[in-house]
């Protein structure tokens, strides 16, 4: 394939602005899926993904598209055939082919998936910017451009929702216009479409052949190629998501990871449409996937270069390695569950790179992992994932950050688990991460987002007018708070309306005596998963709040079971879940109560006797409803 009918894009925006949406009609437009097979979010293929609404993983598809608005017929997509000398149409005359090969990379929304969209921008050269026109431009959606441009990628901007009677078009306009620096009288660069009803969508597959240059190459006789992501097949191996820069691939070439230093046959190449499908090969410029057949999952590493074996070209730069924020103990119920959970944390790794996990040990626990994320959302979706994927039992300790402790004796030392918190007379200094928030609300919640941000530790910076309905709030605050259910306060406050954006700034020495352990008991045993840093000044309420719902959620036994909350050297909250309660003397019908009160006495022994002997079994769910809030 001539790499001048290729056209490589992403689609970014914030969450909920239609991005799967619009990937829909694009698929529907260039006839890519059939008609009878078309279904909402095609080309989210995760169970979790569907359920949520939320785009989770990126997906590369490939298109053919024609400048004429016709579509290639189905038969020509599935067999690569390609098709040329057809007239060209008037608005694209500059151009010297008909029909185009695009390939389409959906990414994420959400700001926990932040780096699958910047693996995803580092293999195309365009993207498509999409604003939802009832919302306007959000703080995502700076992030996602700032991104972009650091790339160097050309941008199309698009607003989306344009159907709706609450679409704010003009206003809009003004606000891409103000973020991407285009004057008022070249607003006719922003395109206008309606992601569900397909309005707009033919011209902006025109305009993403017109305007996103194709890509280049520079050796046209060695293949190259950026690895982006991965996936795993029982019978295939490690699968190689990659975007070839250089020469080409094809199934039986001996290829080479320039990282890992593995080499391979390649047992099949091919493209996605959008499920894998077998190519003669894969040229320069194009996206596609190599099957390596090797089964060793620990073998992938994203940003590592494929090449051949005989001739090497030197490695792609690759990417910057994901720095997790949020830290949580994952560990699997049965001990004898250790290696399963070892194994599916290699695959899911290969499948999202974002996570780092190293093992651990805890006395109550047993054998476990440490292991990073990118926020709360993320490590939700990846617990869910071992539960469904993998069918594992696991029990989540509640997720915490990274402290860095100095001791009185002047060592130091990185705390990642609040079970491992020392005591506060060996501490000399504590150092907590802070992030750099970037919070846009509209005016009149900006009283309400102010007191948040005061709960919250936060140190307000400048404050920005975007546009007429919008402010924009520079923020800084501890990571922690962050963490501390921030985000749905904030949505709480503003009605939905406001919308945060971070990155992880560096750390800061806390105050002294500014936080401290909060431990939760379980029938006069400590559970180290409930174990929490906290504030100092809001330890009490804590407290009290974390006994109160572990009542709640946790199962009654044949005994009064005691949940203690301990911090600062005292009990500072206690409940009891009363016993099940059994009528021993249901079966008894008159007579002497002497009868009925031995049977008692019998009932009271042997429930003490119970609670002496036993311990109490905490389901799994319980961990997890005491990390939601």
């Amino acid at each position: 394939m001539d790499i001048k009918n290729i056209r490589n894009f992403s689609i970014i925006a914030h969450i909920d602005h239609g991005k799967s949406t619009l990937a829909d009609r694009l698929l529907e437009l260039t006839g890519t899926v059939e008609k009878r097979k078309m279904r909402e979010q095609v080309l989210d293929q995760m169970e979790l993904e569907r359920e949520r609404g939320i785009t989770i993983k990126m997906q590369p598809v490939r298109m053919l598209w024609h400048s004429q608005n016709k579509k290639l017929n189905l038969k020509n997509q599935n067999d690569n055939i390609e098709i040329k000398n057809h007239p060209l149409s008037a608005d694209t005359e500059n151009l010297n082919f008909d029909f185009y090969t695009l390939n389409l990379i959906d990414t994420p929304g959400h700001i926990d998936f932040s780096y699958e969209v910047s693996r995803s921008l580092k293999a195309v050269e365009g993207a498509v910017l999409l604003v939802d026109a009832t919302q306007g431009v959000q703080a995502q959606t700076i992030a996602n451009v700032e991104m972009a441009k650091a790339l160097g990628l050309v941008i199309i901007p698009a607003l989306n929702k344009i159907d709706l009677a609450s679409a704010r078009v003009e206003e809009t306009k003004e606000e891409v216009g103000r973020l991407l620096g285009i004057e008022r009288a070249d607003f006719g660069q922003i395109l206008e479409v309606s992601a569900k009803t397909g309005e707009g969508a033919e011209k902006l597959l025109d305009e993403i052949v017109r305007r996103i240059p194709a890509p280049e190459a520079e050796f046209t006789d060695r293949p190259r190629g950026l690895i982006f992501d991965f996936d795993y097949s029982t019978h295939q191996g490690v699968i190689l998501y990659v975007r070839i820069t250089d020469g080409g691939v094809k199934k039986g070439d001996e290829l080479f990871l320039a990282q890992t230093k593995e080499k391979f046959i390649a047992g099949e190449a091919g493209t996605f449409s959008p499920s894998r499908r077998p190519a003669p090969n894969l040229s320069a410029g194009e996206i596609g996937y190599i099957v390596t057949n090797i089964k060793k999952p620990s073998i992938g590493a994203v940003g590592d270069t494929v090449v051949s074996a005989a001739d090497p070209l030197p490695p792609l730069p690759g990417y910057r390695k994901a720095k997790p924020v949020v830290w949580a103990s994952i560990y699997p119920s049965s001990q004898d569950d250790f290696g399963a959970l070892r194994q599916a944390l290699e695959r899911l790794r290969l499948s999202d790179s974002s996570i780092t996990y190293e093992e651990e040990t805890s006395g109550a626990l047993g054998r476990g992992f440490r292991c990073g994320f990118l926020g709360m959302l993320h490590m939700e979706i990846i617990t869910e994932r071992l539960r469904r994927e993998f069918n594992l039992d696991i029990i989540i300790a509640s997720p915490t950050i990274s402290y860095k402790i100095q001791f009185m004796d002047g060592s130091e030392k990185e705390i990642y688990s609040p079970s491992f918190f020392p005591e506060e007379h060996l501490i000399r200094a504590i150092f907590e991460p802070w992030v750099e928030a970037r919070i846009i609300t509209p005016p009149d919640n900006l009283g309400a987002v102010l007191q948040i941000l005061h709960e919250h530790e936060a140190e307000i910076g400048e404050t920005e007018q975007f546009g007429e309905s919008r402010s924009i709030l520079n923020v800084k605050m501890p990571l922690r708070e962050l963490m501390r259910n921030f985000f749905d306060e904030l949505k709480s406050a503003t009605s939905g309306y406001a919308s945060l954006d971070y990155k992880v700034g560096g750390m800061r020495e806390v105050a002294p005596g500014g936080i401290t352990r909060l431990d939760i008991w379980v029938a006069d045993d400590p559970v180290p998963a409930f174990s929490r840093i906290v504030s100092r000044g809001r330890i009490q309420r804590e407290a009290e709040d974390a006994v109160e719902k572990l009542k709640g959620i946790l199962p009654r036994a044949l005994f009064a079971i005691k949940i203690q909350a301990k911090g600062l050297g005292r009990i500072l909250a206690s409940r009891a879940v009363p016993a099940l309660k059994k009528n021993v003397t249901a079966h008894l019908y008159g007579g002497d109560r002497s009868r009925k009160m031995k049977l008692w006495q019998k009932q009271k022994k042997g429930k003490k006797r119970l609670k002496e002997m036993g311990k109490v079994s905490i389901p799994q769910e319980v961990f997890v409803k005491m990390i939601q809030r």
